[in-house]
């Protein structure tokens, strides 16, 4: 709404403020809290002046309080510093990519946690931390975790070292249970903080975590990180939110603060020699999330470079800082969350919205869509302590070369700490090196790959694009990440080029299959441009796209676009082996529009004339993404289901609907559960759901975005050959499914 239309004047403004002295003027020259704007406000006048007639420029707004600058991701690189040593303690490492810690999912198969961990150091990462999953304190039992003798730590050690590598396992104290912990009303144990801890116990987990930080060492681990953030004990005692002791372990002064962790630091140094190597994990910043802006108790960047100064001090060979948030545990260490969603950039997952330039003591990097974030940070940390510095969140240099490397090469930073990019493409490194940047699988930062659910609500961690996440020595692919050679090559006919498609064709030929992929449309890529047109840059679509294209042709696969295939085409070409990847049906209303309201098909809406006062016709991902986009550019969103309010935005990943659905509601958009459009009328629609009366609802565009239907036409014409059905024409639900259906056929094809 444009300040003309409100009849909001500056002399209004100040007049109704009391404005009465001659010198009057609004605080900072604008509104408070505008976010930063392109177009100059008029400069604060007083009252009496000619000025005050002109109207307030009013800057914020959802969609505008974050701007983002995609730029910097563009620019080459020789990766020079990247590809540099760096030493971290007695660590000599030949590049600045490290692996953080994740992986526990995979404790439970030895052939899969030894495949997985030692996948990065064949893949060029010199130093892989393994994530926390053993059950390891004497006097402090873990029932998430297994004990310490039922997990491979002498092959996983001596794997990585046959390839060159080193390794390091996390020490975290998450769902130890203290003394003084209490129990929530479901009967769970909150996290403990520093003030449930006796001495007493303060002295048994210490000498706890010294003894299993031993006992890897015996096993063959070359570091140890001590996890002081997050709900971990550690960062309890930095806290002065969470530390309310009077002893020597109280807030009362840095010293005090860092006595509990700098303690177990002297401890592993003692215990297992100078040169093995202990990192120390910590919030580099801090923010409420949950009461946003109510941060007087969150540490600040200069409060923890004291208590960093003091780790140093103490022992500690390296530092790794990321984000400490109060309620969003995730957004830690994947803190490119905040701008998941189109047009919401800064959501913190609770219906509010960060203002970069102000909460964060504004020390973040926040225009270049979570990439990197912290690097500002982490350079006060190097300027502070002369032990290596290392910072996650989205560290993909294949992603944005220049920009990495110039992080590096200025001196924001040692290393980064990576994941996600490893997990998508272990060979990551090696490719990076090789000049290979095309050839490298994108991370699409979706974060299935963390806590998400199948559509049976059962929790799982697949990756989007690496089909073998949490498949390889699995159901459906006991033969592991390696993929098994054909045992006798076969003509192959892929149709259909969307991402099913794409996958299939790339695995088949990988194994040594002659492949030929049809495509009916005059590109490759099925929906993911449309897919990457409405949901925005920050999910890299549009690289993934252009990564499985790339791939058809350095696979050596058949390519015909412009073809249509019918049953026909099939046995005239006579393959021994057909793919179908057709995609599926879209499903309809059944109702016809009127003068005042139109009936869109979601695949058009981008291209369609449609006006301000929309009604979404389902609420799968793919709807959701179509209200915020639509949202973004001041529409009004209404969406009517037939599902219910826990399936709205199935198909999307956990995460990225925790943090988008939230913003969508306190912006206003109403979903109308269990519910129908009945009819249309001419600049509305009649509504009936749980309310028991029908609704009329003001309404000038309709978008069919229902549920896709599969389509088996084509499989069920071309019976007699050797057939396997993929993707959306077989069972629509997303990305993710679609790239695992198209990788499992080929493996068994």
């Amino acid at each position: 709404m444009s300040s003309e239309k409100t009849g909001l004047s500056r002399r209004s403004f100040l007049k109704g403020a009391a404005f009465t002295a001659a010198g009057g003027a609004l605080i900072g020259g604008g509104l408070v809290g505008c976010a930063p704007s392109a177009e100059k406000a008029p400069a604060a006048a007083s009252a009496g002046s000619a000025a005050a007639d002109e109207p307030i420029v009013i800057r914020q707004a959802p969609s505008q309080l974050n701007p983002q600058d995609y730029e910097y991701a563009k620019g080459a690189s020789d990766f020079a510093t990247l590809f540099s040593g760096v030493k971290i303690g007695s660590l000599d490492l030949s590049n600045r990519m490290v692996k953080s810690a994740a992986g526990s999912d995979t404790q439970n198969n030895e052939e899969e946690i030894l495949s997985y961990y030692t996948s990065f150091a064949k893949g060029g990462i010199d130093l892989v931390w393994m994530e926390d999953c053993a059950d390891k304190f004497e006097h402090f039992p873990n029932a998430r975790a297994q004990s310490m003798d039922k997990i491979p730590f002498q092959k996983i050690a001596d794997g990585i070292h046959e390839e060159g590598a080193f390794v390091g396992y996390q020490l975290s104290c998450m769902g130890i249970v203290f003394s003084g912990t209490k129990q929530d009303a479901s009967g769970a144990f909150a996290s403990a903080v520093a003030g449930d801890m006796t001495l007493e116990e303060i002295q048994l987990i210490q000498a706890d975590t010294v003894a299993a930080a031993k006992k890897l060492k015996d096993y063959g681990f070359d570091a140890v990180e001590i996890n002081a953030a997050g709900n971990n004990i550690g960062q309890s005692f930095f806290s002065r939110m969470r530390n309310h002791r009077e002893d020597d372990y109280g807030p009362q002064s840095f010293e005090n603060r860092s006595r509990f962790v700098c303690e177990i630091i002297e401890g592993i140094k003692k215990e297992c020699g100078e040169d093995f190597v202990v990192q120390v994990l910590i919030n580099g910043i801090e923010e409420n999330d949950l009461n946003l802006g109510d941060s007087s108790l969150m540490t600040t960047v200069e409060e923890n470079l004291e208590i960093a100064k003091l780790l140093e001090k103490a022992g500690a060979d390296s530092l790794h800082v990321r984000l400490g948030p109060l309620g969003m545990h995730v957004c830690q260490f994947a803190s490119d969350l905040y701008f998941t969603g189109y047009g919401i950039d800064g959501t913190t997952a609770y219906g509010t919205q960060f203002d970069f330039s102000r909460h964060w003591e504004g020390k973040l990097i926040s225009d270049h869509s979570g990439c990197g974030m912290m690097l500002d940070v982490a350079k006060e940390f190097k300027d502070a302590v002369s032990i290596p510095v290392g910072t996650v969140t989205y560290m993909d240099p294949a992603h944005a070369p220049e920009y990495f490397e110039s992080a590096l090469a200025d001196g924001k930073v040692d290393f980064l700490l990576m994941n996600r990019p490893l997990t998508v493409d272990p060979e990551y490194a090696n490719k990076l090196k090789e000049g290979k940047l095309d050839e490298i699988a994108p991370c699409t930062r979706c974060l299935h790959c963390h806590f998400d659910y199948d559509e049976e609500g059962k929790v799982y961690e697949h990756c989007r694009v690496n089909a073998c996440t949490q498949r390889a020595y699995r159901d459906g692919m006991p033969e592991g990440f390696d993929l098994p050679e054909a045992s006798s090559a076969k003509n192959v006919m892929v149709i259909g080029a969307g991402p099913a498609g794409m996958e299939a064709a790339r695995i088949a030929a990988l194994r040594g299959h002659a492949v030929t992929v049809y495509e009916k449309k005059d590109a490759v890529g099925g929906l993911l441009d449309f897919a990457h047109a409405v949901k925005g840059p920050h999910e890299n679509l549009d690289a993934l796209r252009a990564y499985l294209a790339h791939q058809l042709e350095v696979t050596g696969v058949d390519v015909v676009t412009g073809q249509q295939v019918d049953a026909d085409f099939v046995k005239e070409k006579n393959p021994d082996v057909v793919i179908v990847a057709t995609g599926g049906l879209r499903d309809s209303l059944g109702l016809s529009e009127t003068a005042g309201t139109k009936i869109v098909p979601i695949t058009d809406f981008l291209t369609a004339d449609i006006g301000d006062k929309i009604v979404i016709a389902g609420s799968n991902a793919q709807a959701v993404d179509t209200a915020l986009y639509l949202m973004a550019q001041g529409k009004h969103v209404t969406m009517v289901t037939p599902d219910g309010m826990d399936d709205v935005d199935k198909g999307q990943s956990n995460w990225v609907k925790t943090f988008a659905l939230p913003m969508l509601y306190a912006r206003g958009m109403r979903v109308w559960p269990h519910a129908e459009i009945k009819s249309v009328g001419d600049g509305s629609v009649v509504v009936s759901g749980d309310t028991g009366v029908d609704l009329t609802i003001e309404c000038d565009t309709i978008i069919e975005a229902m549920d896709m239907l599969p389509d088996s036409s084509i499989a069920d014409a071309v019976s007699g050959f050797e057939v396997y059905s993929v993707g959306d024409c077989n069972k629509p639900w997303n990305i993710a499914e679609a790239i695992a259906a198209g990788n499992l056929a080929a493996r068994a094809v």
